[in-house]
């Protein structure tokens, strides 16, 4: 099976909980958190330039973009990928965005082709992203199309798992009428993440086997994430999915009508008025066609700054320190500074984080810092501090 794959990725997040380094200005795709010289959003699209093209026919009337050559003509050389791919590259990449950092979007991937950037007016969460996305590749290929959704902001430690993984994703999407998700193994009770259970096993696509959702569930507390891990029947829930046009356009209809149907009538110039759900509680959380892939290729969310912990902590180091850091005493704190010349001195400091951005300085406790956002909304609520945002 050789299948054509269109790479999407969800990219008008703002990435509060990295604050104060993620701002209006700087969200956090568009930083580099692992050390590397590439942002959370290139390195993303680094993974999946190579995941698209493949044979497909056109819908009447709407040839492909690029028609398997590249901007300058030249024809691109189609090298497979695993069963089920053919590189294609830049052509068939997808960004959705906000049209506060389209700009930036633009900076980031020069040579992403501009009609294949898709920018919301305002932001209505991903069910409204996804539906649009879908519409717009329906249009320019057909139903029978298959589209992969990812987030911006993943960290994957490897490329040739993934790119396998994708493979048979692609194979299920593309010979079922299926929505595809792919569910992390859990390597930890996480209360974090939301968990897929897995039903019955209704096959395996190269060689990794599937299996259809039973549900999804919130995240759980400590107690709950660690009865999951014992049945061995539940995933973390990635937000990663692969499906077809027509299928998720069809299942949009059936449960979220009051999304696709204006999209359908009035196009992106209905934005603005519709509902801010996500995918998940949109979709996924009703369909009975759903599957999960359990998979392993080391994955992060990267959801807050303790995740810089657990991509580059050390064991014989007793901090994460990407900053000027003098310290006395202070073990397992998470240490930044952007800029190289300020000196973060610490005494008798345990299981912090310390954030230096510019005129900002963080200081919070591990454990909370998924509250940031909550401080994010008191400081929008006072003019002093709104340069800060």
């Amino acid at each position: 099976m050789n299948t054509l794959l269109f790479p999407v990725i969800l990219a008008g997040g703002k990435g509060e909980r990295f604050w104060p380094l993620s701002r209006k200005d700087r969200p956090k795709q568009f930083l580099s958190l692992d050390g590397s010289s590439r942002s959370l959003l290139q390195a993303t699209a680094d993974r999946l330039i190579d995941l698209g093209g493949g044979e497909f026919s056109a819908t009447e009337g709407n040839p492909p973009a690029g028609d398997w050559r590249s901007q300058s003509g030249s024809v691109r050389e189609a090298s497979p990928i695993g069963e089920g791919f053919t590189r294609m590259g830049w052509d068939s990449l997808w960004v959705i965005t906000s049209s506060q950092i389209a700009e930036g979007v633009r900076q980031q991937l020069p040579e992403l082709p501009s009609q294949n950037l898709l920018i919301e007016s305002e932001g209505r969460d991903t069910a409204a992203a996804v539906a649009w996305t879908s519409l717009e590749i329906k249009k320019r290929y057909g139903e029978d199309a298959v589209i992969g959704f990812f987030p911006a902001d993943h960290w994957i430690a490897d490329q040739k798992a993934f790119a396998y993984t994708l493979s048979a994703a692609t194979q299920l999407a593309a010979s079922t009428e299926a929505i595809v998700t792919l569910g992390i193994k859990p390597t930890f009770p996480s209360t974090g993440y939301g968990y897929i259970e897995q039903g019955e096993k209704i096959g395996s696509f190269n060689e990794l086997p599937a299996y259809h959702v039973n549900r999804f569930t919130e995240k759980p507390n400590r107690e709950t994430a660690e009865t999951f891990l014992s049945t061995g029947r539940f995933s973390w829930n990635s937000g990663m999915f692969v499906f077809r046009a027509g299928v998720v356009l069809k299942e949009l209809h059936t449960h979220a009508p009051e999304i696709i149907e204006p999209l359908e009538e009035h196009g992106a110039d209905i934005y603005p008025q519709l509902p801010k759900k996500s995918i998940d509680y949109a979709l996924m959380e009703k369909t009975t066609l759903a599957y999960v892939l359990p998979v392993e290729f080391g994955w992060d969310d990267l959801g807050d700054w303790n995740a810089i912990e657990r991509l580059l902590k050390k064991e014989e180091t007793p901090n994460v320190e990407l900053a000027t850091h003098v310290g006395l005493d202070t073990q397992g704190a998470i240490i930044y500074a952007s800029n190289p010349e300020d000196v973060v001195v610490t005494i008798g400091l345990e299981d912090v984080v310390i954030v230096r951005d510019r005129n900002v300085t963080l200081v919070v406790k591990k454990d909370r810092t998924q509250e940031i956002k909550q401080i994010l909304k008191t400081l929008q609520s006072d003019p002093r501090f709104t340069n800060l945002l």
